[in-house]
């Protein structure tokens, strides 16, 4: 069984609907909450099945960043954990840009954290190796 969970920080400055939106433009999650910490919010949304990243999955594609994301991912991979950043901002406008140091997002970055038996094949599936930018191969969405 996978589970998706996906955070990003609400700012004083900010509008907690559009965090909202950023969020949803790039995942399909089962439960949406907000959490209030006082001086901040924080956008946490989950799901317990594959299909919650069929958005991330597509646009991976539209925006031809499959190898960049890839390698992203690949770095994020610890035991049955995948961590990785997109920015913010950028997610608000219906597109992706990987993050690797939180000072390159300064609203703060969307943070994905997936627990798979095996986070590989997830990587393999979101983000498979490309040759001459085509995708080598296209997995099958993995089994929940």
């Amino acid at each position: 069984m996978v589970y998706v969970r996906v955070e990003a920080e609400v700012r004083p400055t900010e509008d907690v609907e559009k965090v909202k939106r950023a969020v949803l433009n790039v995942f399909e999650p089962d439960k949406l909450t907000v959490e209030d910490f006082g001086d901040y919010k924080l956008v946490v949304a989950e799901a317990w099945s594959y299909h919650s990243l069929w958005k991330l999955h597509e646009l991976l594609r539209r925006e031809r960043i499959l190898d960049a994301a890839r390698s992203y991912m690949l770095r994020g991979i610890q035991g049955s954990t995948l961590t990785f950043k997109i920015n913010k901002q950028v997610a608000y406008v219906g597109r992706l840009s990987f993050v690797d140091m939180d000072r390159e997002a300064p609203l703060g970055p969307i943070v994905f954290t997936i627990e798979a038996k095996n986070p590989r094949e997830v990587v393999d599936w979101l983000a498979p190796p490309t040759r001459m930018g085509k995708p080598v191969y296209e997995r099958e969405m993995p089994k929940d």
